[in-house]
């Protein structure tokens, strides 16, 4: 069975910088395959890894509603719906060395997510088993999770800033893992961008009475700014960065 690690938290606060940079050190470190999804509706863990993505299933969603809409079936002739549909999927998965990526995308029409979804669902039910490693990127209300999209979490990463407001974020969604029944082998907090990579009174006091375990601090780092101001996936980071440094130490003593 694989291990599933989702992350979450509100946003702005540098989520999907460090589930990119999460997933490349467990690459480095033997763990890949890997299987990425990025299950925010704003998805861009793509851009921090530096790698194109042809399709969504988002788009999957757009193009069958609109064929459907229209009247005009995108089904070649010959091909069953099931086997057009697998195709399709197929399209979404980008597949590198070390890790492989599914991304959910948005939906731009009228209608809900709830097709996109279940779509999500179902390929991660049929893709999971092979990897060792399921790291996903959630949105800040772990929809995801809630509507129990994920078969399994064994881990949650919950990620804020070092402000009250972030951390009484996470502390929500601290809150709705445990009204949801869901009982990860680890859950905690690793507070991003603290200025000199320490926390003040005020948010250890939050995060104490939120009743989360902090993992770690990582500190502010202006070469992450330069890096996405000039479009650069955070990747190639140096090994040398602080942000790196801080988030390895963190991920080795989690043991994963």
């Amino acid at each position: 069975m694989s291990f599933t690690i989702a992350v979450a938290g509100k946003g702005g606060v540098g989520k999907t910088t460090l589930c990119g940079l999460f997933i490349q050190y467990l690459c480095e470190q033997g763990k890949r395959p890997v299987l990425a999804v990025d299950a925010d509706a704003n998805s861009n863990l793509n851009e921090v890894l530096g790698i194109d993505v042809e399709m969504t299933l988002g788009d999957i969603r757009e193009e069958m509603s609109k064929a459907e809409a229209s009247g005009n079936s995108q089904i070649p002739v010959g091909m069953t719906k099931a086997d057009y549909m697998e195709f399709m999927f197929s399209r979404c998965l980008a597949e590198e060395d070390d890790y492989d990526m599914l991304v959910m995308g948005r939906s731009q029409g009228a209608g809900c997510y709830c097709y996109v979804n279940g779509l999500l669902q179902a390929q991660l039910q049929k893709l999971a088993p092979n990897y060792p490693y399921v790291v996903v990127d959630n949105e800040a209300g772990m929809e995801h999770i809630s509507r129990g999209i994920l078969p399994k979490v064994d881990m949650i990463l919950l990620v804020s800033d070092c402000s009250r407001r972030g951390v009484q974020a996470v502390g929500r969604i601290a809150q709705l893992t445990k009204e949801l029944g869901l009982k990860p082998e680890t859950m905690g907090l690793i507070v991003n961008r603290a200025p000199e990579g320490r926390l003040n009174e005020g948010t250890m006091e939050e995060i104490e009475k939120q009743g989360l375990t902090l993992l770690g601090v990582v500190p502010q780092d202006a070469e992450v700014y330069e890096y996405d101001c000039a479009g650069r996936p955070m990747v190639d980071l140096p090994e040398t960065s602080p942000v790196k440094q801080a988030l390895h130490s963190i991920i080795d003593k989690l043991k994963i």
